[in-house]
This record gives structure tokens, sequence and C-alpha cells, in this order.
């Protein structure tokens, strides 16, 4: 089955769709970051968390009925969703309804990805979409979902997911990998194999799932109900649903690419320490990949009213100043200098500190004279006076703090000694 699609189809499609983010990962690579914090909850670009991204994402394509499932220390999280996304208007079809995880089914919390949706098929049943937009609530990119969703309908398929076209190094033993014909009809899928196999003509590139799916309702509701029924499956897309439905079904991969360059789109996971420092210092570049600066694709997020960000000082060695750096409102730059650094909202730096590649996150206090290189500060970290971090990793060691494996430091208010549980 196919079909000529225009963008009236697309617009129709979308206020046809549900759209579920699953947001109630752990995220236990980014250590303590997620001490307090579920994953999606992480703040992210100076002034966003993870989750703006796919909810942006779904505002931006036309779909506003969206469901967002919790689970994990979700209280920031809910929080942040009710303080910065309720603006919807329920009168109008539309809605931002949280989903915590309620042993809705089976008395049991969130067994995996598919069990989550499972849990859920009675709300979801209430809503009476025609499809179901399946995403994952931790990753930074900007994507337009109708598309996606247009080519899921003009092929018929039953299931569609979205995948990146990612070197056979990248992809192992991190991503679900499919094996797809010439139209891109899905012949195989390994999740998460140590040798993924190529696409055909591109000996050195994988097809790579990023954990979106496109489902027609009844389809889902199906695979989902036969899943819940099979005592030994994990209840995961990757691992059960998706195998289980290849060669029974049809199922399309919908490749993530740029619509003026047709390359691979931008996309990150920042599933751990070194890919969520190298994101957000992405940011920095003169032309950065991700365009937060964009009108027509705005990310949206909860933003406090606070005064411009401030430098001040202008002596020779005391000069309050910031290069390749991006700085929030509330901060204030007391004589201190700052090199491509990020700051998050009510930031100070004392006069004579130094940063430089460093992520800083809202109310931290940097303290004078203090040396900060290639470090994540965490959410309300009072750095003492003439703190050196970043300088000597045994130092950074011995005080406690994490270095991870390519050498940024993470620094938390409990590694620094402050019974401080930012819940935010």
């Amino acid at each position: 089955m196919s079909q000529k699609i225009t963008d009236r189809h697309i617009s129709q499609f979308t206020r046809k769709t549900l759209a579920l983010i699953l947001a109630g990962g752990q995220g236990s690579r980014l250590r303590e970051l997620t001490e307090w914090r579920a994953k999606p909850a992480v703040p992210f670009g100076g002034k966003f968390r993870i989750i703006d991204f796919p909810l942006s994402n779904c505002v931006n394509s036309g779909i506003r009925r969206i469901g967002v499932l919790t689970q994990y220390k979700a209280h920031s999280l809910i929080r942040h969703l009710v303080q910065g996304w309720s603006y919807f208007k329920y009168e109008l079809g539309e809605f931002m309804e949280v989903l915590p995880a309620s042993q809705r089914a089976g008395g049991e919390w969130y067994q995996g990805t598919a069990d989550a949706i499972y849990q859920n098929l009675d709300i979801i049943r209430t809503h009476k979409p025609d499809y179901v937009l399946i995403l994952s609530g931790d990753h930074i990119y900007k994507m337009d979902y109708g598309p996606m969703i247009a080519a899921h309908v003009a092929r018929g398929a039953d299931m569609t997911i979205s995948c990146l076209e990612v070197p056979l190094e990248e992809a192992a033993g991190d991503f679900g990998v499919m094996q797809v014909d010439e139209d891109m009809r899905i012949i195989g899928f390994e999740e998460k194999p140590a040798a993924p196999k190529p696409i055909p003509g591109e000996p050195g590139l994988c097809l790579a799932s990023m954990g979106n799916y496109v489902f027609n309702t009844d389809f889902l509701y199906e695979a989902l109900i036969r899943d819940a029924d099979a005592a030994s499956s994990d209840h995961d897309f990757g691992k059960n649903i998706i195998p289980s439905i290849i060669g029974k079904s049809t199922v399309y991969a919908y490749p993530f690419r740029d619509p003026k360059t047709n390359e691979r789109a931008y996309w990150r996971d920042v599933g751990h320490l070194d890919a969520f420092w190298a994101a957000n210092m992405e940011l920095l570049d003169i032309t950065p990949e991700l365009n937060l600066y964009d009108d027509d694709w705005p990310i949206l997020t909860d933003q406090a009213q606070l005064p411009p960000a401030k430098f001040v000082f202008n002596d020779d060695d005391r000069r309050g100043i910031a290069v390749d750096s991006m700085v929030s409102g509330g901060c204030l730059i007391s004589g201190a200098r700052l090199k491509r650094t990020l700051l998050f909202s009510n930031v100070h730096v004392h006069s004579y500190a130094e940063i430089e590649d460093t992520v800083v996150m809202p109310e931290a206090d940097i303290g004078r004279g203090a040396k900060i290189r290639r470090a994540i500060i965490d959410r309300g970290c009072q750095v003492p006076e003439k703190m050196e971090i970043g300088i000597d990793p045994e130092a950074d060691r011995e005080r406690g703090f994490r270095v991870s494996d390519g050498g940024i430091v993470l620094v938390t208010p409990a590694m620094l000694g402050q019974d401080i549980h930012f819940m935010r």
C-alpha cells in the first residue's frame, strides 16, 4: 500500500497521533548527576532540561497530545513538567499528561520499555489515537516527527523505527541495529550486537535505532498484549517486541537526515559523563551543529524570571570576562575569567577565579581564586576559595571527585561535604 502525502495530510496525521515519551530511566552512566534526579531532568545547554528536546519536537511537529512516562526519582522531572509544560488546552484536544509508574497492571513497577506502554493501555484507549509515537526522553536533537509519520502511513507500515547511519565501531554494543532491503523494509534486528551488520553497499555503516517508534494503534495493542503474556520476555521493545514482529509484520526504517543537506542529522546520546560534557561544549562553537537560536524550531522550557548576566570590574588583574562562552540569566562574573565555559542560571563566579572548558550548573558559587578545567560542576556546589579542579587528576580523586575515562571531573555538593540535596 502506498499513497501520495501532502502537507495537509501530515497535519491530519499529527493531530491523530498520541506521543508517549519514555522518561523513567535511571541514567546510571551519568553517575552522581542522576543521584537525585532522573536522567531526562538533567540540565543541558545553559537553561534547558534533556526532556525539553523531545517535548519541543512534539510541539513544533504539531503533536499536542503527549504523555510522559516517569519512574526513577521523578520529583524534579514532574515539577519541571508541571511548571513548564502545563499550558496546553484540554478543551482543544491537547494536553501534556504525566504518567508515573503506578502499578496499574499486575501490581509491578515498569519492567521494561514495552511494559511501561502496556501498563498505560487504558489511558491510550481513552484518547483513541490512530497512531502512537513512542519516544526516548533522554537524547538531544531537533526532529520533525511529521514526515516520519507520513512515511509510515504512505508505506502502509505496522511499525516504523527512526534510525541513524552510524559507523560500525560506534554502534557496537550500544545500539539496536537493523538490516533492511532496498526499500528500507526491516528484515533483521539485533539488540546491541558486538559485531553490527553493515548497510548493503555501505560496508562501514549500519542502521542504528534511535529508540523512536511509530505504531498503528491497533497493532501496538496486539503486540503489547502478546508480549505481556510471554513469561520469558523482558518486556522491552528492542529485546522482545521488535525481533518478534520482523518477518511477520510490515516494519520500516526511517533514516533521520537533515532536510536541507540529506546528511545524517544532529543527534546526541548524552548518557555518560564524557558525552554529556562534549555535547554541552559543542554549543560553544562559532557555528554549532545544534542551533539553539533557531526561531523556526524553538526549544521550549520552564524559565525563571531573572535579571541579565552581569560582568563587573575592569582592572588589569581583576576583569570580569567571558570568551567563547555562554552565560545565562542571573549570573554574576565578578572579576573572573571564563574561557569556553557554559554557565547555567544564578551562578556567581568570584574575583580572580579562572574557569575553562567547564559546565557549571545552576546556583553554583565559585570561590575567589579557584581554578577549574574540563569539569562539570553540579547544581548548588559551593567551590571553596583557591580550590583547583581538573588540574591534577590524582588530587581530584583523593578529594572524592569523579574523574571520567576521558578526564572530565564531576563535582557535586556531597563531594564537597555540603549537605545540599538539590532535587531540581
